[in-house]
């Protein structure tokens, strides 16, 4: 019975795009039973009673289907967005009629496959020409450009009898970057950097950088002999280069049938590293096969990394060695053959897919 009855609500659903609620149900039964008690009967005060009962079922239809009808709907999305990240976001109900309002309104969110559930906002009365602005937490699970969003509106109003729902499909395209939040492994690449450029700044040049202990290969004309006099150890001079390198971050879009979890992961560790740099004011470079931006937007590097998927292609030549080199790729050997990461590139970190 109760299988049977869900089919036939089903095919309510498909049909009407409203559906009986427990209260409707309960008071379509009591129309049946004054319905058959009128006609076995034949009191004329239960026929009134039944046109009565039939004539509040239709109006409930009625108002709730006006109710929905002639609203609008916009989506304030924010400039930037990542994957897997609560994005603050806005809706805006708007009510295109203008002498009419709509009364207890609900609106739901559409599921998404491995999403979070979606919130439910409630608008008791949008007024006649009027609009509503809310506050919403949207979640998008993987990068890319997502095109639409699927919204429901749906109402009880005036009597509850009936749940009327109006599907609404919002196209408004965004740029979702990669996820910007750390993995396994993510920090100690990112540390590694750090300590890389912090030797590259030490040079010959003419800002004083610090004074630390003597090594093998500092210069005798470099020994600060005050400082040297004061702890018993010989202790040199260290100077800022004129200009410091920049970071380069390679990606290899070239990558073998069943690495497309690692491109992904390695994609992520990329769009970590760029914006980490970023935030602290260093010199970026990003190169693919098929792109080479020196950059100084980190957000035109996150919509590409948004937007990038593997493709055939050789690696370009190495760049400059005085750079902080970063290579992403299933295939080190190659990488090595073109002199990247090589025994001439003091600073360079191989990123192969043992790494993840």
């Amino acid at each position: 019975m109760r299988r049977w009855l869900d089919r036939v609500q089903a095919a309510w659903d498909a049909r009407f795009r409203q559906r009986l609620t427990l209260f409707g149900l309960a008071y379509v039964a009591a129309i049946v039973l004054v319905g058959v008690a009128a006609f076995v009967s034949a009191n004329n005060l239960l026929f009134l009673i039944l046109a009565a009962m039939v004539a509040t079922l239709m109006i409930s239809g009625f108002v709730g289907r006006l109710s929905l009808a002639g609203l609008g709907l916009e989506l304030l999305l924010p400039p930037h967005a990542s994957a897997r990240r609560q994005v603050r976001a806005g809706v805006r109900l708007k009510n295109l009629k203008q002498w009419v309002p709509s009364f207890s309104v609900h609106l739901a969110f559409s599921r998404e496959p491995g999403g979070v559930p979606k919130p439910t906002l409630y608008f008791p009365m949008v007024t006649g020409g009027g609009s509503i602005d809310e506050p919403v937490e949207l979640y998008f699970p993987t990068r890319g450009a997502h095109t639409e969003r699927n919204f429901q509106f749906s109402t009880r109003f005036p009597f509850g009898f009936v749940e009327r729902r109006e599907d609404v499909t919002i196209r408004h395209e965004v740029i979702v970057y990669p996820c910007l939040d750390p993995k396994p492994g993510f920090e100690t690449l990112l540390n590694s950097v750090q300590e890389g450029l912090a030797a590259m700044e030490r040079g010959q040049g003419s800002d004083f950088y610090r004074i630390r202990p003597y090594e093998g290969s500092d210069s005798a004309k470099n020994v600060d002999w005050k400082a040297t006099a004061h702890t018993g150890e010989l202790q040199v001079r260290e100077f800022v280069q004129e200009q410091s390198g920049a970071v380069v971050i390679y990606l290899d879009l070239d990558i073998p049938e069943g690495a497309e979890q690692w491109f992904e992961t390695a994609v992520e560790c990329a769009a970590f590293l760029a914006f980490e740099m970023a935030e602290r004011h260093t010199r970026l470079r990003f190169i693919t096969q098929t792109w080479d931006a020196p950059s100084e937007d980190i957000y035109t590097i996150l919509k590409y990394l948004a937007l990038v998927s593997p493709r055939k292609g050789r690696p370009e030549t190495v760049p400059d060695n005085n750079d902080f080199h970063i290579v992403f790729t299933q295939n080190p050997e190659r990488f090595r053959a073109l002199g990247w990461c090589s025994s001439q590139s003091a600073h360079a970190w191989l990123v192969g897919p043992e790494f993840f």
